[in-house]
């Protein structure tokens, strides 16, 4: 009797071993299939954002004719190569490379050490009506820009900045909303011990803001510069309101410019066109990493 039981309990216990197999095959199976139609639709997804990327490219090495061929042709038949030394002599492009480059560089400096600094001070030091201000800061993230150009524009006209690189700098220079809650995140996340300990050493606010917070920063500090460089290279509508000499514009004022003097040249216009966004893309393709691990890290503890 006692070896019926157990054969029967052997055997029990054997179909269940089956069938959580069977569920287990069943289960990995059907994360295979939607992993792959994942990958299928992401993938799908990718090349519907990238064609316009494409689009532009080949249409730079086409001549007029193709550009505006029906049916449109993608490959170009033939290359016309010359598009892009045409392009970048029939206006001063160095010159606004040169212009774009500096300017970037030095807004994200100036924002890197502004907004690490505030963002310190908001994340640790209490001082009356520091969560107000914070508040205040995060607001004027919900104001159009378009909103605030006329205040700014008067402001530079009386201290005599149009038409010079100072308006271009300046104001996104002193102040970056995202940047103060980007660093104030992370801030927020770092141990408050690192700090107590180096107060027992002596260390005052800046020896801790030097010391200690800024070498923890590199991750939001990377993936800041890299925001903030982009939106400055790419900026349009501020070098549009504030300068007027052609020899001061950046990079987009001056293909918007080359676009009106070779208005039916669209192929010149797309080789203008690559060549400005080559710098940004490979600025995002060296950062990417920094971008995603400094936002990944970022807010972690309120």
């Amino acid at each position: 009797m006692l070896q019926e039981v157990n054969a029967e309990t052997a055997g029990i216990s054997t179909a269940s071993q089956r069938k959580a197999k069977t569920g287990n095959q069943k289960r990995k199976t059907g994360d295979r299939v939607f992993t792959i139609i994942l990958h299928i639709l992401l993938s799908i997804g990718a090349l519907i954002m990238v064609s316009p990327f494409i689009w532009m490219v080949l249409t730079s090495l086409k001549d007029t004719s193709q550009a505006f061929s029906d049916p449109p042709t993608w490959i170009p038949n033939p290359f016309v190569w010359s598009n892009y030394p045409d392009s970048f002599n029939a206006l001063p492009f160095n010159l606004a490379y040169f212009n774009s480059i500096y300017i970037a560089v030095i807004v994200v400096a100036c924002q890197l050490l502004t907004c690490s600094m505030a963002g310190y001070a908001f994340a640790r030091i209490n001082f009356p009506g520091r969560n107000l201000v914070f508040v205040l800061f995060l607001a004027t993230m919900m104001i159009p820009f378009q909103l605030t150009i006329i205040p700014i524009f008067i402001t530079m006209r009386n201290l005599g900045w149009l038409d010079s690189h100072l308006a271009l700098i300046v104001p996104p220079a002193l102040f970056s909303a995202f940047g103060v809650f980007l660093m104030r995140q992370f801030v927020m996340g770092i141990p408050p011990e690192l700090e107590e300990a180096a107060i027992v050493d002596g260390a005052n606010r800046w020896t801790i803001y030097l010391r200690v917070i800024l070498p923890l920063l590199r991750a939001p500090l990377s993936a800041l510069g890299i925001f903030s460089f982009l939106g400055q290279w790419n900026s349009f509508f501020i070098p549009l309101i504030m300068l007027n000499t052609s020899e001061k514009f950046t990079v987009p004022l001056m293909l918007s410019q080359f676009r009106g003097q070779y208005a039916t040249e669209w192929t010149m216009v797309m080789a203008g066109a690559v060549i400005a966004v080559l710098p940004v893309l490979i600025v995002y393709i060296i950062a990417q990493r920094h971008i995603i691990q400094g936002i990944a890290m970022t807010g972690l503890k309120s």
